[in-house]
C-alpha cells in the first residue's frame, strides 16, 4: 500500500501518541499568475506532544527542502518518501517543534490548492478543497480528523489580490511594491481538512448578521465572493437572506452561538462537488450563481445546499467525527437539517417532496449494490473514505435521522444535540458519544435502535396484499439481513376524485417489528368501493423500498401525473422507477407514463410542478439509453423528444415548466437516429435562430444545451462551435464546447478524446475532463466507443496508480463500457460487459479496494441494465407470439 493511503490503524496509533497544539502555516503565492510556476512555497511549523521518539507527518508536493526537529536538521531525502515524512529524535512527553520547508503543487484536479485562469479576463484564482485528506497537498500535516489544533495562516500574494481564509484578517503588510503578506487570526482547534485558503482578485460584497445571546449581542460579518467576471450574477440580496434565515434558525435549534467569527461564502470555479463546509469560509460550486434564469427547483436546491453547509458548522466543524467511520455524524445530520431548514426557515415546502423522490432514490440505489454498507461504515483507509460520500451516508442517514427525531421527539433530539455540542465542542466524537447525549436527555435506550438502523446494511422492502373481504390489508416486509428494523409507517388508500385525480380516502398508521402486520381498514370506505391504489409508507415516514401491488401499479401508471398530494406522487414515481431498475416493470411503460402525465407533476398546473420534472427526465434518459434494447432505442428517443417538444410548446409562456421541457427536448433530441434527425434538428434550430416558443428565455445554458444536441445530430461542426465560444469565451462555455465536440458522431474525435483524457499532467482541468466524458458517453453514439472496451480493462490499474484519485475515479466511471446490446441466449450476468467486469475482478484481487469497489458497482449497474433489456425483449417476443 502506498504511504499516501493512511490506514485507520495507523491513524489510531498516531492519535494515541500525539497531542497537537498548533500549526503555523506560511504560504508564498506570489508566482501564482505565472503558468510556468507549478508550485508554491510552503513553510509549516507544528508544536505537539509525543509519547514516542518518531512519528509520521504527511505531505504531498513537489519537494521538501528542509526539515527541523527541535532545532536539529534532518535530511529530507532520507525522511520523505513523497507522501510521508518519518520524524525521528522527538522528545517524549515534552513539547516538540517541527518545521518543514517545502514546495507544494498547484492543482488542476480540484484537490489541494486549485489554480484557475479566467478565460474572460486572464485573471488567476486559487482556492483550496481538502476533504477528506488533501491539506497535506498545501502544508505538512498530521492528516486525520481527530488531531485538531489551532492554526495561524500567513499568505503572501500579489498586491491587489484578496485573500480569504477561515478567520478574519489580523494584519496585511506590504512586501516590496508587488506583494502583500496577510496574516489571519488563529483558529479554534480545527481538523486539517477544514482549512481554507482562497486568493485572487475576487469580487466581494458584505453584510452583517446580529443576534442577542444572553445579555450580549453576537455580531457576525457576512461576505460573498466570486470571480470578477461573474459579479453581475452574484444575487447578493437573495443569498444574504437565506444565510440570515439559516443562522436564525440554527441558533434557535442548537443553542450554541456561532463559533467561527465571520461567515464568508465563496463561489469557486471548476469545483468538484456542490460545496464544502470550511468554517468561516464555505466554498460553493459557482454553478450556484445562475448565468441564465433559474427555475424554482434550482433555487430550492441552492437553498438546501447553503443550509446543509451551515449545519456542518456545528455538526462536523464544532464537533468532528474522530475517523471517517463516523462520516455520517456530519453528512447525515447536514442532509437532514438542510432539507428540514429549507422547509421551516427558507420558504421551500417542497423540499421533502424532492428528498423523497430524488435523494432517497440515490440512497435506495446505493443500498442495493453489492458494495452496500451500514450508515456507520467500516472505513479502513483514506481511499475507502473517499468512496463513502454516497447516497447511504447522505440520504439514507438523513432518512434514518428523521425517524430518530420522530422516535425521541423534537425537544429531546435538540436538547441532546445541545448536550453533545457542549461536551465535545472543538473536539472529536464517535457514535457512542451522540447516543450517550440523546439517551441522557430522552431517557430512551438507543443502542438497539443504532444497531438496527446505523450498523446494518441494505434496505427493507414493503409490499401489501388486500384489502380482503374483511377489509384487512396485510403489510409484509422482506429484509436483506437478519436485522428486524422497527418501522413506524402509514398505509394510504387512493381513489380518483370527480376531476380524475387520485385522492387519499383513508390512512392508517402501524408499527412493523416483524415480517408483517395486518391493518384493519374495514371502515376505510363506507360505500365499499375498493381502493385503486394502496401506498405502503404513505407520507414517507420510514426508510424502506415501496413495492406497489399489480393493481396499484397499473393505477399509478395511469394517474401518477394527477395525484393531489405531491409527496405521495413523489413516492409513487419512485416506486415505479425502482421496479424498472429491478426489471419488474418494462422501461417502455414507465417512459410512456412520464411523457403522458408529467405535465402536472404535483396535481397542480403551477410552478411547483417542476420539483420532480428534472429527476423524471433523467430517469427517462437512463431508461432509454440503458434499460431498453437496441431495437427499441431509436424510436424511444424520437418519442421522448416529441413528447418533450409538445409539452414545451403547450406550456405557459415564461413558466418553469416551459424551461424544464425545453431542457428535456435538448437532452432527448441529441440522441435520435438518422431517420429522425432532420426533423428534430429543425425544431431544435428554432431555439437558436427563432422563432422560439413565446416566453422562453434562451439563456447561455439553454443555448449550449441546444448546440450539444445539434452536435450529437452532426448538424454543427467545429468551426460553428468555435464561433459560439468566441462569442461567449467563458469557462462554462469552454466546457460545453468540449462536450459538443466530443459528442459529435465521429470515430476520429472519440479516438482523440480517448488519448487526451489519459494524459497526466493533462492540459485539461478536472471540469474539462468531465466535459469530455459527457460527450464520450452520449447514448446515441455508443457504437462509436465499442472498440475501446477491451483496452479499458487493461488500463484500469495504470489510471489508479498514475492519476490523482479524483481524476482516476472519473476515468473509471466515465469510460466504463455500456451494455449496447444483449444476447437473448445468455443470462444477464453472462452478457459481455458484465462478464468482462467480473473477469477483471477475479484477475485483480490485489487491486486497491477503492478501485475494486468502483468496478463492482459499475458491473452491478451493467447487470441491471442487461436484465432490464432482456425483460423488455421477452415482453416484445410474447406480444409478437
Amino acid at each position: 500500500m502506498s504511504s499516501a493511503n493512511l490506514t485507520r490503524a495507523e491513524a489510531e496509533q498516531r492519535s494515541a501518541n500525539l497531542e497537537v497544539h498548533a500549526y503555523d502555516v506560511d504560504l508564498d503565492l506570489t508566482g501564482a499568475a505565472d503558468p510556468e510556476r507549478t508550485g508554491f512555497g510552503s513553510v509549516t511549523t507544528i508544536t505537539f506532544l509525543s509519547e514516542q521518539e518518531d512519528v509520521r507527518l504527511d505531505f504531498l508536493g513537489e519537494s521538501v527542502e528542509g526539515v527541523e526537529v527541535n532545532g536539529r536538521a534532518l535530511d529530507p531525502s532520507q525522511v520523505w518518501d513523497g507522501a510521508a515524512l518519518r520524524l525521528t529524535g522527538l522528545a517524549p512527553h515534552r513539547t516538540n517543534r517541527v518545521t518543514v520547508r517545502a514546495v507544494a503543487a498547484y492543482s488542476r484536479t480540484g484537490q489541494g490548492l486549485h489554480r484557475f485562469v479566467d478565460p474572460l479576463d486572464g485573471e488567476t484564482y486559487l482556492y483550496s478543497h481538502l476533504e477528506p485528506a488533501d491539506a497535506r497537498r498545501i502544508f505538512a500535516t498530521f492528516e486525520q480528523p481527530d488531531l485538531k489544533a489551532t492554526r495561524i495562516v500567513h499568505v503572501t500574494a500579489p498586491a491587489g489580490w484578496s485573500v480569504v481564509a477561515n478567520m478574519p484578517v489580523a494584519s496585511a503588510v506590504p512586501v516590496g511594491d508587488e506583494a502583500v503578506r496577510t496574516t489571519f487570526q488563529p483558529t479554534p482547534p480545527l481538523s486539517t481538512y477544514l482549512t481554507a485558503v482562497c486568493a485572487g482578485p475576487w469580487h466581494h460584497v458584505h453584510d452583517v448578521w446580529t443576534r442577542r445571546v444572553g445579555a450580549s449581542t453576537l455580531e457576525v460579518p457576512l461576505g460573498l465572493w466570486c470571480r470578477a467576471s461573474l459579479a453581475q450574477h452574484l444575487d447578493a440580496d437573495a443569498l444574504f437572506d437565506t444565510t440570515k434565515r439559516g443562522l436564525d434558525h440554527y441558533h434557535q435549534l442548537f443553542g450554541f452561538p456561532y463559533p467561527w467569527g465571520k461567515y464568508d461564502q465563496l463561489f469557486a470555479p471548476e469545483y468538484n462537488i456542490g460545496a464544502m463546509e470550511n468554517p468561516g469560509c464555505i466554498t460553493f460550486n459557482e454553478k450556484y450563481l445562475f448565468t441564465s434564469r433559474p427555475t424554482r427547483q434550482e433555487l430550492a436546491q441552492r437553498s438546501n445546499t447553503m443550509l446543509h453547509e451551515m449545519a456542518h458548522l456545528w455538526f462536523g466543524d464544532l464537533v468532528t467525527p474522530a475517523w471517517w467511520d463516523d462520516l455520517w455524524l456530519k453528512e447525515s445530520f447536514a442532509e437532514y437539517m438542510g432539507v428540514r431548514s429549507s422547509v421551516e426557515a427558507d420558504d421551500h415546502p417542497e423540499a421533502w417532496v424532492s428528498f423523497a423522490g430524488a435523494r432517497k432514490a440515490w440512497a435506495y440505489a446505493a443500498d442495493r449494490r453489492p458494495t452496500t454498507h451500514p450508515v456507520a461504515a467500516d472505513i479502513p483507509d483514506l481511499e475507502a473514505a473517499r468512496q463513502n460520500f454516497d447516497g447511504i451516508t447522505y440520504a439514507k442517514g438523513a432518512a434514518v435521522l428523521k425517524q430518530l427525531v420522530a422516535y425521541v421527539g423534537d425537544e429531546a433530539f435538540f436538547s441532546g444535540a445541545r448536550l453533545y455540542f457542549a461536551r465535545h465542542a472543538f473536539g472529536a466524537a464517535r457514535l457512542v458519544d451522540l447516543l450517550d447525549a440523546l439517551e441522557e436527555v430522552s431517557g430512551r435506550n438507543l443502542r438497539a435502535w443504532a444497531e438496527q438502523w446505523l450498523q446494518t446494511s441494505g434496505v427493507d422492502e414493503l409490499t401489501t396484499e388486500g384489502p380482503g373481504p374483511e377489509g384487512i390489508i396485510h403489510l409484509r416486509r422482506t429484509s436483506p439481513d437478519t436485522a428486524r428494523r422497527p418501522h413506524r409507517l402509514s398505509v394510504g388508500l387512493y381513489l380518483p376524485d370527480s376531476t380524475g385525480r387520485l385522492l387519499r380516502t383513508h390512512r392508517a398508521e402501524a408499527d412493523l417489528v416483524g415480517d408483517g402486520v395486518d391493518i384493519d381498514l374495514v371502515d376505510a370506505d363506507p360505500a365499499g368501493e375498493r381502493p385503486r391504489l394502496v401506498l405502503p409508507n404513505d407520507d414517507d415516514l420510514t426508510y424502506a423500498l415501496t413495492r406497489l401491488d399489480p393493481a396499484s401499479r397499473d393505477t399509478a401508471l395511469t394517474y401518477a401525473g394527477g395525484m393531489v398530494d405531491p409527496l405521495a406522487q413523489s413516492q409513487v414515481w419512485a416506486a415505479l422507477w425502482n421496479d424498472v431498475r429491478d426489471a419488474r416493470l418494462p422501461a417502455t411503460r414507465f417512459i410512456a407514463a412520464v411523457l403522458q402525465h408529467a405535465g402536472r407533476l404535483d396535481g397542480r398546473d403551477d410552478e411547483g410542478a417542476t420539483v420532480l420534472l428534472p429527476h423524471l427526465v433523467g430517469d427517462v434518459a437512463t431508461g432509454v439509453s440503458d434499460l431498453l434494447p437496441r431495437c427499441l432505442r431509436e424510436a424511444a428517443w424520437a418519442d421522448a423528444f416529441d413528447g418533450a417538444w409538445t409539452r414545451l410548446v403547450g406550456a405557459d409562456p415564461g413558466s418553469d415548466q416551459q424551461l424544464a421541457w425545453a431542457r428535456a427536448a435538448t437532452l432527448f433530441g441529441g440522441q435520435v437516429g438518422a431517420e429522425d434527425a432532420p426533423g428534430v434538428a429543425a425544431r431544435l434550430g428554432l431555439l437558436l435562430d427563432g422563432p422560439a416558443p413565446e416566453g422562453l428565455e434562451i439563456g447561455s445554458e439553454l443555448r449550449w444545451r441546444t448546440l450539444i444536441a445539434l452536435a450529437g445530430l452532426d448538424r454543427v461542426d467545429d468551426a460553428e462551435l468555435d464561433a459560439a465560444l468566441a462569442a461567449e469565451p467563458t469557462a462554462r462555455a469552454r466546457a460545453h464546447r468540449l462536450t459538443a465536440r466530443v459528442g459529435r458522431p465521429d470515430a476520429r474525435v472519440r479516438a482523440w478524446a480517448w488519448e487526451q483524457v489519459q494524459r497526466y499532467p493533462s492540459e485539461w482541468s478536472n471540469e474539462e475532463i468531465s466535459a469530455a466524458l459527457a460527450g464520450w458517453t452520449m447514448p446515441g453514439h455508443r457504437d462509436l466507443v465499442a472498440e475501446f472496451a477491451e483496452p479499458y480493462w487493461s488500463r484500469l490499474t495504470r489510471w489508479w496508480e498514475r492519476f490523482p484519485i479524483e481524476i482516476a475515479t472519473r476515468l473509471v466511471s466515465g469510460l466504463f463500457p455500456a451494455v449496447v446490446d444483449v444476447d437473448l441466449t445468455r443470462e444477464a450476468v453472462d452478457q459481455p460487459v458484465v462478464a468482462a467486469a467480473h473477469r477483471w475482478l477475479d484477475e485483480h484481487t490485489g487491486a486497491p479496494g477503492a478501485l475494486r469497489r468502483l468496478v463492482l458497482e459499475h458491473a452491478d449497474a451493467a447487470e441491471r441494465a442487461a436484465r432490464a433489456q432482456l425483460t423488455v425483449l421477452e415482453q416484445v417476443a410474447a406480444e409478437n407470439g
